[in-house]
């Protein structure tokens, strides 16, 4: 077996899914890619934080504005406190690393101040989306980037949790938010991430028009895949992929703190009208 259908076949969960006769080296690292939350204590160097961050910069940016900016933490302190606004995560301190993405707008602000131009347009959703997308956009390159180098990662979705306090940790001005986080370090070898299964490309590729119809046999073939996943990994998640998933939508009290993200997002001087 290729090692592209081994990466294909374990990306899907499916020993009898067929990879595609296009192949490249960056799609078999991509396929690759695991969520790692254990690390070993080894520095990530200047270097390879350098690196990465031009593999950021080399994404794609909306209206060539930048409308991102990246915070480096490696002081444990910080580190620590940042865990704890994310829910108390143990790899956020445990990781040499944190990287906290933000949608950054202050910047355009203070470019138009100085040219003595009105910046009206901040104030909408659109700009508050152009931001958040660019630094989702630089964090993927980034990520690809940092494994490339043989360091591993995971996303942090926590760092919503508690916006203020976080942009009080990181000392940020008004107009950016700290979009999500990212764990960097060498994977600990003695306690190894598995690679997740992604359902089968009928649920998210459709062609020419959106079809519902299409989903439900492979969504329902992705619950087996993932109750197998879950007791295999011996993770404690009950029911199957869709119950799991339907808990996490069920209300504001499933959202950790974030069902207040538009409160939140007024105090950090977002207007969003």
């Amino acid at each position: 077996m290729s090692d592209l259908q081994s990466l294909f076949q374990t990306r899907y969960g499916d020993t009898s899914a067929l990879a595609p006769a296009a192949a490249s080296a960056v799609i078999e690292h991509l396929l690759g890619h695991r969520s790692v939350r254990a690390y070993r204590p080894d520095p990530v160097s200047d270097d390879q934080l350098a690196a990465i961050i031009a593999a950021a910069q080399s994404a794609a940016t909306s209206s060539n504005l930048h409308a991102w900016s990246v915070v480096a933490v490696r002081d444990p302190e910080r580190k620590a406190a940042l865990a704890e606004c994310a829910g108390n995560q143990a790899h956020i301190r445990d990781a040499p690393l944190q990287l906290v993405w933000l949608a950054d707008l202050s910047r355009l602000h203070r470019v138009a101040g100085q040219c003595e131009r009105p910046d009206g347009a901040l104030d909408y959703l659109e700009m508050f989306l152009v931001a958040a997308i660019d630094a989702a956009l630089a964090a993927q390159n980034a990520a690809a980037a940092a494994e490339s180098l043989g360091l591993s990662l995971v996303y942090i979705g926590g760092m919503r949790n508690r916006p203020e306090e976080v942009a009080r940790l990181l000392g940020l001005p008004p107009r950016v938010f700290a979009v999500f986080g990212m764990c960097i370090g060498y994977e600990d070898s003695t306690r190894p991430a598995a690679v997740k299964p992604r359902p089968a490309q009928a649920v998210v590729l459709h062609h020419e028009t959106y079809s519902v119809e299409q989903q439900a046999a492979p969504l329902a073939a992705y619950d087996d895949t993932m109750a197998r996943f879950y007791e295999r990994e011996g993770m404690n998640v009950r029911g199957t992929w869709s119950v799991h998933s339907a808990k996490r939508v069920a209300g504001p009290e499933s959202l950790t703190g974030r069902d207040r993200l538009v409160e939140a997002l007024a105090n950090l001087g977002f207007e969003l009208k």
